[in-house]
């Protein structure tokens, strides 16, 4: 079996392996494993209108995954993704409620603008702290998220709104709803998001496969001794690499903020998108395209979970112990790999 073919088959298997593992957890608690994923999946596709919400849900993870998998790809753990979608989706809805008499051509942009310019700014205080003084991002972006979420609960109360829970309703012309998609989708909250969404995965792949930064990047997560011999600014490379993967994460906020839910709220606790999207990255490969397909099963499996109880009695929570298990199964990769290259040496005598 070829690498390009293991590295695809790696993911596969790990989501089989969790669904299986899922399968006998329902068996060993009473219940039927085919009832459940039969309920997971007309939960997530089982009519139009459920088909728009698991689209809509994977928008956000789209973003985040990109984030994570940005970061990685080019030698950063950036863990502060949820922070920086929580900024950028104050920091939209923000511009979206204040300006009241811009086109939709302007506003719109400056709204979504205004969320990755958030991100990337909390993007570049890890990736600065990290090229400057080699303060590891993993400890500072961490931190970064529960400051982002005290700061934007703090915004919400007391600068956007006067001492309410929710900022008022982003305007119409700042707005990414959609009433073709809302149709054709039995009014489910689906969105524009979604085709920018696709459109800065293609954005990512372009910048990391076709581009003199996009090398540069990738040279200086892999080796930074070497990149700086070669004459890279192993520094500006760092701190570019920390505020692109920010931006995306920002952007992510603003889909929540523009999209779905229309303002901000505050937040007792993270919204999970960020931390999840760590996990499509894994999933995904760190690659476009393997994190658009992450993405839509991550979708799948959080809305179609809300099913389960309903229609086959299977409690919700276990789609959270399948994602886990899905995971490390993804950790694992190196033991998959090796039963794979025994399974192919056995075929081969």
């Amino acid at each position: 079996m070829s690498k390009k073919w293991t590295v695809l088959a790696v993911p596969v298997i790990s989501v089989l392996l969790g669904l299986l593992a899922g399968a006998v957890i329902m068996l060993v608690s009473g219940n039927n494993p085919a009832a459940g994923y039969m309920a997971l999946w007309n939960g997530a596709f089982g009519d139009t209108f459920y088909t728009g919400e698991t689209l809509r849900q994977m928008t956000p993870y789209i973003f985040a995954g990109l984030a994570v998998a940005f970061a990685f790809r080019t030698g950063l753990f950036n863990i502060g993704v949820e922070g920086q979608l929580l900024v950028g989706w104050l920091a939209s809805v923000w511009v979206g409620v204040a300006f009241t008499d811009l086109p939709k051509v302007i506003h719109l942009p400056m709204a979504i603008g205004a969320g990755a310019l958030a991100g990337a700014l909390w993007g570049f205080i890890p990736g600065f702290l990290k090229a400057r003084l080699r303060v590891h991002e993993v400890i500072v972006t961490i931190m970064m998220n529960y400051t982002a979420l005290h700061v934007t609960n703090h915004f919400i109360r007391n600068v956007i709104s006067d001492g309410s829970d929710a900022t008022d309703v982003v305007n119409e012309t700042a707005s990414l709803r959609s009433p073709f998609l809302e149709n054709i989708t039995d009014f489910s909250s689906l969105h524009n998001g979604l085709y920018l969404a696709v459109l800065a995965a293609i954005i990512m792949w372009f910048l990391l496969e076709k581009t003199t930064l996009g090398y540069e990047l990738r040279a200086v997560g892999y080796n930074q001794h070497a990149s700086e011999y070669a004459g890279m600014n192993v520094n500006r490379n760092i701190v570019l690499s920390m505020v692109i993967s920010g931006a995306f994460a920002g952007i992510g906020g603003s889909m929540q903020g523009l999209g779905t839910f229309g303002n901000m709220f505050i937040n007792s606790g993270f919204s999970g998108i960020g931390f999840d999207g760590i996990a499509v990255a894994l999933l995904g490969g760190n690659t476009a395209i393997g994190v658009v397909l992450a993405a839509l099963l991550f979708g799948a499996l959080k809305v179609g979970s809300l099913n389960m109880p309903i229609e086959s009695g299977v409690p919700n929570e276990l789609v959270e112990i399948v994602i886990a298990l899905i995971i490390f199964f993804v950790a694992s990769s190196y033991m998959i790999t090796w039963l794979l290259s025994r399974f192919k040496k056995k075929e081969a005598k």
